[in-house]
């Protein structure tokens, strides 16, 4: 299974292939859509691959390193986290996280973040973490409030911003 951390409820490992279904159904759903709309996967077969390049990546410790998040208590695979690079700025990194819709408001992601951000302070040479979110995502920015990460400010013009209405900058020294 190959884990990486774990949390009080959450057991965070690198992928393998029979988590492409999961994978492709947590991002499927309309909260992930409407918030994530270019980081959702056309098919099964494109979140395997997905699923195959995030766990090389994860084997050789790089960039992206985007990691599964599986329930103690059943092993069912309810999101994703990760972090990436933040192009020309070494020592900071960019993450991200994910809950399937049936396990959001439980304190799932907050939870998840928590260790996430913890684990890249041990393990990567990363000293600042930024967090953005689509203007109006509330829910994922109350994750990162939660988290103890501070808003910085509002980046318009982003080329992954869907609406044009900034992304919300925040961050976390570590």
């Amino acid at each position: 299974m190959e884990r990486l951390f774990e949390t009080e409820r959450l057991i965070v490992r690198k992928f393998r292939d029979a988590d492409a279904r999961a994978l492709y159904e947590n991002h499927l759903d309309d909260e992930v859509r409407k918030w994530f709309p270019n980081e959702c996967y056309a098919d099964v077969e494109e979140a395997l691959e997905a699923v195959r390049f995030y766990a090389g990546c994860a084997e050789g410790g790089r960039l992206p390193f985007v990691v599964g998040a599986e329930l103690k208590a059943t092993g069912e695979l309810i999101g994703d986290t990760g972090i990436s690079e933040v192009d020309g700025r070494p020592g900071e990194a960019e993450v991200g996280y994910c809950i399937g819709q049936k396990h959001r408001r439980k304190g799932y992601a907050a939870e998840l973040l928590d260790g996430m951000t913890a684990y890249t302070a041990a393990r990567f040479e990363i000293s600042v973490i930024h967090g953005r979110v689509v203007n109006g995502n509330t829910a994922s920015q109350k994750v990162l409030e939660k988290n103890a990460y501070q808003f910085l400010r509002t980046q318009f013009g982003a080329p992954d911003d869907p609406y044009g209405n900034g992304m919300l900058v925040y961050q976390k020294k570590l």
